[in-house]
């Protein structure tokens, strides 16, 4: 029986007795293991140390995670609040929003060189930048990066780049950032229309919701003026805007898929690298023609357009490689949190007025951004914890009158251990 005993223990621990060998004497001989209340509480013990261990990792991730939450909440806030302002503040100076716009696309340049000197300084097995960059080109399939793929799939996404800043851009010198920054917003309502269109994504009823309470604002924010042709030209402006952005994103989705953190450095590079070939011959044209003219270049503000152009290169950087460190909800906050900061610096700096219908189409263009935030299986969850909260409650009363009608003998029976029968 003791052999017996011995030889099942290991398959099933928690049920019986368990002998362990131990040499006394030259010989080996079966020692008797304490029982099962003794034998289940260093394991319990174990597991429960295993368990609260866990946990501790899990939540020190978890704060670790917040606290670059908020980190990148608040760089992508300050921005692209600093980077409109910054727009505003230029134009007073140096009156040329598509120059600003491709001066500032230019930059793009730097993304892939800022990426692989990040993959230099973290990656343990280092790359070459041949290596790196013809890994990376593999985004754009088997053969690479050639001239086909680069006026295909490269070019068009340029040309929406282009246009969604320089409307931005011309629509902060008609109406004030703040308009400008909210109904910008609307940009994640477009992304999610064109996404039911195009994508044929998942229907959801409060993202519906969501997209008519940014429609709702656009009208309001207009009627907030009183339908002025200066007003409504500068918010048609930044609705082509977010419109732009929106099916920069869609069809980037579409023809491209998703993109690794090295091919999106690539990709943003590309960008900039289409700027300088193509898209420089404009402001050229523009300045000859003097549609966007300036007398001398001692005149042009250069520590406005390099701040303007830093500050959104670490919009854009932060945006899309942010979501290494955090969770991507908690990015696209800090566009929202940058409309009270704006509201903010034009109400010292500029004749704005927060009439009722202004303040009710922030609110509600806010609103709308906010919902477009909850997950698919927001639903699920919602049902999930509703389920819970009601199971726990049928739970309470139970214990209470079990606790209540319980005596002594009902107390002896709980303290028997499981094996005496």
């Amino acid at each position: 029986m003791k052999k017996h005993s011995a030889r099942v223990a290991p398959l099933s621990a928690c049920n019986s007795p368990v002998l362990t060998l131990t040499k006394v004497e030259g010989e080996e001989r079966p020692r008797d293991s304490p029982g099962p209340a003794e034998a289940q509480a260093p394991a319990g013990a174990e597991a429960g140390g295993r368990a609260s261990r866990c946990c501790w990792t899990c939540s020190r991730a978890q704060l670790k995670k917040a606290f670059w939450g908020v980190a990148v909440v608040l760089c992508v806030c300050a921005s692209w609040a600093g980077s409109t302002q910054l727009a505003k503040q230029t134009f007073r100076k140096f009156d040329a929003p598509f120059t600003l716009t491709w001066f500032a696309t230019n930059w793009n340049f730097l993304f892939f060189p800022l990426y692989y000197a990040g993959h230099v300084c973290k990656s343990a097995e280092k790359q070459s930048v041949k290596q790196r960059y013809r890994e990376c080109c593999r985004f754009f399939g088997d053969n690479g990066l050639t001239l086909k793929v680069f006026f295909t799939k490269a070019a068009p996404f340029g040309v929406l780049w282009t246009l969604t800043n320089y409307l931005y851009l011309h629509a902060i010198k008609k109406i004030n950032t703040t308009d400008v920054s909210v109904l910008f917003c609307c940009n994640k309502a477009f992304v999610f229309l064109l996404s039911w269109i195009v994508l044929r994504d998942r229907f959801m009823g409060v993202r519906i919701v969501a997209a008519i309470l940014a429609i709702a604002g656009i009208v309001m924010m207009t009627y907030a003026d009183g339908f002025h042709s200066h007003s409504v030209i500068g918010i048609a402006l930044v609705v082509g805007s977010a419109s732009m952005s929106a099916l920069y994103k869609v069809l980037f989705k579409l023809l491209l898929g998703s993109a690794k953190f090295g091919e999106a450095a690539l990709f943003l590079s590309i960008l900039g690298v289409f700027n300088i070939l193509f898209i420089t011959c404009i402001p050229v044209i523009l300045y000859f023609t003097k549609v966007e003219y300036w007398s001398s270049f001692a005149d042009i503000p250069w520590g406005n357009l390099c701040g303007f152009s830093v500050l959104l290169l670490t919009f854009n950087i932060v945006l899309n490689f942010g979501i290494a460190v955090t969770y991507p909800t908690l990015m696209s906050l800090g566009i929202v949190l940058s409309v009270p900061v704006n509201a903010v610096v034009d109400h010292y700096t500029s004749q704005i007025v927060f009439n009722g219908v202004r303040v009710i189409a922030i609110i509600i263009i806010g609103l709308g951004f906010l919902l477009l935030l909850l997950p698919e299986e927001w639903d699920v969850w919602l049902i999930k914890l509703l389920t819970r909260l009601k199971v726990r409650k049928k739970e309470e009363p139970a214990e209470g009158g079990a606790d209540l009608g319980s005596g002594p003998q009902s107390k002896n029976r709980r303290a028997r251990p499981s094996f005496a029968r």
